[in-house]
């Protein structure tokens, strides 16, 4: 019996062994998609280090030969640069946050909550998702102007508020939840908007995650809608800013822009790393492949 048992074990074995290293080729191919996603990064944290002559050497190297923070030192003395960063934050946190509260609110209305035109609505959400955002451009623009928000920090905001993504999101998260949670509040004599925040929101923690970290990461990195509304400097955004403010007289000073994508990425690296555990949880509980 304990020689069967061990040829079965050592079989098993063998197999799993035979199995790993028929994915040689696998792991190789993950490697070289890996590089080649971090090398860019790579190359723009060590350019911030190298003087403007040595970016445009050929042929390029990789290693600064004299590392220096003066690309940096421009970077915060030269520019304004903690109003353009206090506007990042003050945008990205306020579309990110308005996401979180109004797309869980629809996504919970769309999932457990029955009315008339419920399946309407939720088509319109889903017809939404295939219009690119360069169509509805223009008309958010005039609508943006109309209201007087042009060169203003709601203009940057407002338009942002509720995305199709997220309500789509949340719904099919919210749909995966018992119903018999909120069958147990409306006995209690909870009403809907107790259920939702007390039941419904605490469950909610990978989605809310994931849409976050995305929204945040949108929001931070846009730049086309801040360069059209933010006309004035005491409404631009850090992209904006670095975008205008790297170049010089006759060409583009890569030091410096290299130097503030570094600063741009930081914040969204840090939202990730601190969010990466319910991100990817929300990314496999929602259906999103």
């Amino acid at each position: 019996m304990t020689t069967s048992t061990d040829k079965l074990v050592a079989s098993e074995a063998t197999m799993a062994g035979s199995k790993r290293s028929n994915r040689w080729w696998l792991y190789l191919l993950l490697t070289f998609a890996l590089v080649c996603v971090i090398a860019p990064f790579v190359w723009m944290v060590l350019g911030s280090f190298k003087s403007e002559g040595e970016l445009r050497q050929s042929p390029p190297t990789w290693w600064p030969h004299s590392a220096s923070l003066d690309n940096y030192s421009k970077l915060f003395s030269g520019l304004d640069f903690g109003s353009y960063f206090t506007n990042s934050i003050v945008v990205a946190v306020c579309v990110t946050a308005g996401n979180l509260l109004f797309c869980s609110m629809l996504g919970y209305a769309l999932a457990m909550l029955e009315f008339r035109g419920k399946r309407a609505l939720f088509t319109i959400v889903m017809a939404t998702l295939m219009i690119p955002g360069v169509v509805t451009f223009v008309p958010l623009f005039v609508l943006v102007a109309n209201a007087g928000l042009i060169n203003s920090l709601p203009g940057l905001i407002l338009p942002f508020l509720v995305s199709p993504f997220g309500v789509f999101l949340m719904r099919q998260f919210i749909s995966g939840l018992p119903h018999d949670l909120l069958d147990a509040g409306r006995v209690d004599g909870a009403g809907e908007l107790r259920i939702f925040a007390r039941i419904i929101l605490p469950l909610c923690g990978p989605a809310l995650a994931t849409l976050g970290i995305l929204t945040f990461l949108g929001s931070w990195n846009n730049f086309l809608w801040p360069l059209v509304v933010a006309q004035s400097e005491k409404s631009y955004t850090l992209p904006v800013a670095l975008a205008l403010y790297s170049k010089g007289q006759n060409s583009t000073n890569y030091g410096l822009l290299l130097a503030g994508s570094t600063v741009v990425v930081i914040p969204v690296l840090a939202v990730f790393l601190a969010f990466q555990r319910k991100f990817i949880e929300g990314i496999a509980t929602t259906g999103i492949k």
